[in-house]
């Protein structure tokens, strides 16, 4: 019996796993829970999985739940903010947690999962792009695995099996391009409603706004480098719209392996919660006949400089891709706030770049404190925009 902690479970992530759990019931149990503000998607949650604790950010809401008439068989303890989500990860009886939140937010509970010992199914990519390296360090150290949940990297992993490093070429990174990679109009006017409007797949809307500037892609490009341990100059990335081509990876022999699937979330995510086993699942089997042509293109990075930026941010190491990813999620929730312009996430991210000086570093809090300078930085760069 797998026994999990999912941190984010009102998200897409982590509400995709709850009904694949909800499947596997016989093998894996819900330990813990935690949202951020949705609580009442979590007190269904409770009710159907009925975990031993929940976190949720804000302590009222906290003290709100604890008031909740519970159904007389649910017994569950209540936690809140950074404790909480700590107090998660260090219960004995999980073993494995689903990191499923969003943003910078997702580090530190990581780091003291790894501590503890348990091992991590990573959705939030923000961590890893923030401190990568340091997370796959401890997690040597601690003897547990990090088992990629992005569609991209469960790809990697799987074309990876069973294959020497050395032996590895380069990774070729498949990206849907988003609605924009044949946009030839102003890319100043795009709207919000645009940028969310995803061709292929339904994600929050965070991830949905950066797969329209493709920074979605910069960020896992620096994922991949991490986890798989190859530089950033030999992770290629590729526009690929049908989506049925999850990655490459390229051999020195010439061998290009690829793993192949129809887009759905849910194939990752069992393949993270079961490995090493693969069990039968409920996704809709991949119909080669059907599927129709499968086309590729160079994207274009003069049009999506955000490709650049997080290139850029890989190569300079140390705090530098953690300042580029908060900076990018501050001018995201800035776009979608409308303060700023489509054009403008990348500009903001380009000058708070420009303003950090980049520290080489082994700290975790170090990766924090420059997430946040970076965020106050690009913030102050917002409200001057918002001034004129």
């Amino acid at each position: 019996m797998k026994k999990i902690v999912i941190l984010g479970s009102s998200g897409s992530i982590g509400t995709q796993t709850l009904d694949l759990v909800s499947k596997m019931k016989n093998t894996i149990s819900v330990e813990g829970l935690s949202v951020y503000r949705n609580i009442e998607t979590l007190k269904k949650q409770i009710i159907r999985f009925k975990p031993k604790a929940v976190s949720v950010q804000d302590p009222a809401d906290a003290e709100n739940l604890k008031k909740w008439r519970a159904p007389k068989n649910i017994n569950v303890e209540i936690y809140s903010g950074h404790s909480g989500l700590r107090r998660l990860v260090e219960m004995p009886e999980a073993d494995t947690i689903i990191s499923a939140v969003v943003g910078a937010a997702g580090l530190k509970p990581v780091v003291k999962a790894i501590e503890c010992k348990k091992n991590i199914a990573m959705a939030n990519k923000e961590a890893l792009v923030m401190a990568g390296n340091e997370i796959m360090r401890l997690a040597a150290k601690n003897k547990v695995s990090v088992l990629p949940v992005d569609s991209e990297h469960s790809a990697i992993f799987q074309c990876c099996a069973g294959e020497k490093k050395s032996q590895i070429k380069k990774i070729i990174l498949t990206a849907s391009g988003g609605p924009f990679y044949k946009y030839d109009k102003d890319f100043s006017e795009i709207t919000v409603e645009q940028a969310l409007d995803h061709p292929t797949w339904k994600m929050g809307k965070k991830i949905t706004v950066d797969s329209a500037t493709l920074m979605n892609k910069g960020l896992e490009a620096i994922e991949a480098s991490v986890l798989f341990g190859i530089p950033i100059e030999r992770i290629e990335i590729v526009i690929h719209p049908q989506s049925i081509i999850h990655s490459m990876v390229e051999y020195v022999d010439g061998s290009v392996i690829a793993q192949l699937s129809n887009p759905d979330m849910k194939l990752p995510i069992q393949y993270a919660l079961t490995y090493p086993e693969r069990i039968k699942g409920n996704i809709k089997p991949l119909d080669l006949s059907k599927a129709g042509k499968l086309e590729f293109y160079d994207p274009d990075f003069k049009k999506f400089p955000c490709l650049t930026l997080a290139y850029n941010a890989a190569k300079k190491g140390g705090t530098m891709p953690a300042v580029m990813s908060a900076a990018n999620e501050a001018a995201v929730a800035a776009f979608l706030n409308k303060d700023i312009k489509f054009t403008g996430i990348a500009d903001i991210v380009a000058k708070t770049m420009k303003a950090h000086k980049v520290k080489k570093t082994h700290k975790i809090d170090d990766y924090v404190e420059a997430d946040a300078w970076a965020k106050i930085y690009s913030k102050s760069l917002i409200n001057k925009n918002k001034e004129r």
